[in-house]
C-alpha cells in the first residue's frame, strides 16, 4: 500500500495511476484526510507527498506530514520538489528548498524528485499565449513521465538517499507550439488569482521566466526510464 498525499490533484492522480499499473494498491489522502492522517497512513510501506500548488507554507505542510508518517511507522518517502528549488527571486521554490531539507533530516528513507515544468500546463490546441518570452529555454516534464518514475522510485530498492531533477524534453514554447502547428505570443495581461500573495508569486515567476527558462537536464529521466535522452534543443518530439 502506498499513501498520496495530495493525490487527489493531478499529479496525484497520476502517480495513482502508475503504481496501480504496477499492481500495487494506492491510498490516494487529500485535505479531508489531514487531521486524522497518522491513522490513514497506517499500514502503509510508503508515502508520496505533494503539496498544494503555491501553498503558503510548504514546510509547515511537509512538516505535519512526515509528523504523522513517523507516527504510523510508514519507513519510506518520496517529496515532491522542483527544479532549481533554491532560486531566490522564486519564493514558492524556496519554500520546497526548506521542505527537501526537512525531508532529509527527517529520518525515514527518503527520495526527492524535482520535475521540470509539465508540458501538459500548455494548452497547444489552439493559439497559446504565455506572459513570459516564447523563446525562454525549458526542461519540460511530461506529467506521465513524472508519475511513472514516482512509481519506480517508490517500489523499487536503490534510490533511498537520491534527488532526482527530472526534464522529458528541452524547448521553448514557441518550438512546442510550432511543432502543434499554433502559432505562440506573449500576453501583457497580469495573472490575476484573487489571492495577492499567489499574484505576487507568479508574477515573480513569470519574470525569472521570461529573463532565465528553466533549463532541466533529460538524461537523469532518460536513465531512470530506461530510454534515450531527448537533445538539447526543441526539435525533438516529447517523451510519453
Amino acid at each position: 500500500m502506498i499513501a498520496v498525499l495530495g493525490g487527489h490533484g493531478k499529479t496525484g492522480r497520476a502517480v495513482c495511476s502508475a503504481v496501480a499499473d504496477r499492481r500495487v494498491e494506492a491510498r490516494p489522502l487529500g485535505r479531508a484526510d489531514w487531521r486524522g492522517l497518522a491513522e490513514a497512513v497506517a499500514g502503509c510501506e510508503a508515502a508520496y507527498v505533494i503539496a498544494p500548488n503555491l501553498h503558503p507554507d510548504e514546510p509547515g505542510y511537509v512538516a505535519e506530514a512526515l509528523a504523522a508518517l513517523t507516527a504510523a511507522g510508514v519507513p519510506r518517502v518520496v517529496y515532491h520538489s522542483v527544479a532549481s528549488p533554491y532560486a531566490p527571486q522564486l519564493p514558492h521554490h524556496l519554500g520546497k528548498a526548506v521542505a527537501e531539507d526537512l525531508v532529509r533530516r527527517s529520518g525515514l528513507a527518503w527520495t526527492v524528485l524535482q520535475p521540470g515544468a509539465y508540458l501538459q500546463n500548455l494548452d497547444l490546441s489552439g493559439p497559446v499565449s504565455v506572459p513570459y518570452d516564447v523563446h525562454a529555454v525549458f526542461g519540460f516534464a511530461d506529467l506521465h513521465d513524472v508519475a511513472e518514475v514516482a512509481a519506480l522510485v517508490l517500489l523499487e530498492d536503490g534510490h533511498v538517499g537520491a534527488t532526482y531533477e527530472l526534464a522529458s524534453r528541452t524547448a521553448t514554447v514557441a518550438e512546442l507550439a510550432a511543432e502543434a502547428g499554433v502559432p505562440a505570443g506573449r500576453t501583457d495581461e497580469p495573472v490575476r488569482t484573487g489571492d495577492e500573495r499567489q499574484d505576487e508569486w507568479l508574477a515573480a515567476m513569470f519574470a525569472y521566466y521570461d529573463r532565465h527558462g528553466l533549463l532541466v537536464g533529460t538524461r537523469t529521466m532518460a536513465a531512470l526510464l530506461g530510454r534515450d535522452a531527448q537533445p538539447a534543443s526543441g526539435s525533438a518530439s516529447s517523451a510519453t
